[in-house]
């Protein structure tokens, strides 16, 4: 892989001296790379704060279509989590007392629009702000920590998923959907080389970024240990207690279903336009 990556850079900088002067450059598009930070909202974020932001990684190919569409494929990699401590203003929200983090996969196809005319490597004509949206897939797996172990909450059912009391909660997905849109803005150096930074938010087909969404559950649904010791999912499930008196009855509120869950990211990147080259036909 690195080395297909170092072929694509070293061929998209080398510079043409093999090629004459006759022959025009033609932008077939390029292949970038990029870093920044991304934010979760949801159950845990229910304000949209901006606090807790975590990094993020990006690599694309964007294939251009004249000089105002293109349209690419974009692999993503964010890092998300946030923890009721963080909710300063909310006294139940400190009280629940629920936290987790997520290292979430995302490959997306989205559509790029220009609203200036982008020529790499022509006077005039090497910046323009954009807009974009698409639709992806991405793959995430929350977790939080327990007296300093690490547990995956999906597998845990901490709102009873799976269990014959509750026959409406059904396990939920490791994968789903979200609709990423955003703006940025690109500036090339020359006709081989471009920045950008741009804020991509994606609405989410899933309300389980933070395994947070319904109502709590009977504690009867987790069975303790065999040596009588309490389930790290009873422990997981309601952590009100590690505050004082535990929150978590049955059929309280614990999250809200009718609204999924989101993330954004902001990205710097580099970008190396991959080229072709006309020859003039001769008069």
């Amino acid at each position: 892989m690195f080395r297909t990556v170092f072929l694509i850079i070293t061929v998209a900088i080398a510079p043409a001296t093999f090629l004459g002067q006759s022959q025009s450059i033609i932008q077939e598009g390029e292949f970038g790379v990029g870093l920044g930070s991304a934010h979760y909202f949801g159950d845990l974020n229910t304000r949209a704060r901006l606090n807790r932001p975590k990094f993020a990684a990006t690599a694309f190919f964007r294939k251009n279509f004249a000089n105002y569409i293109a349209v690419r494929v974009q692999a993503s990699f964010a890092q998300l989590g946030y923890s009721d401590i963080y909710n300063k203003q909310n006294t139940f929200m400190q009280q629940r007392n629920l936290s987790f983090n997520s290292n979430l996969l995302e490959l997306a196809v989205q559509g790029d629009f220009n609203f200036f005319r982008f020529m790499p490597g022509e006077p005039g004509y090497n910046f323009t702000p954009y807009i974009t949206f698409g639709v992806g897939v991405f793959n995430y797996d929350p977790y939080a920590l327990l007296t300093g172990k690490k547990y995956f909450l999906r597998p845990l059912n901490t709102e009873g998923q799976g269990n014959a009391l509750y026959p409406d909660r059904k396990p939920y997905k490791s994968m789903s959907y979200s609709i990423p849109f955003g703006a940025g803005v690109k500036y090339s150096f020359n006709e081989r080389i471009n920045i950008g930074f741009e804020i991509v938010h994606r609405v989410t087909g899933t309300d389980y970024l933070d395994d947070v969404s319904k109502t709590y559950v009977n504690p009867i649904v987790f069975p303790p240990l065999p040596d009588g010791s309490p389930s790290p999912a009873f422990l997981l499930h309601d952590r009100s207690y590690e505050f004082g008196e535990p929150i978590g009855t049955d059929g309280r509120q614990r999250g809200n279903s009718k609204q999924k869950d989101q993330f954004v990211t902001a990205i710097f990147y580099i970008s190396f336009n991959l080229q072709s080259y006309k020859c003039p036909s001769a008069n």
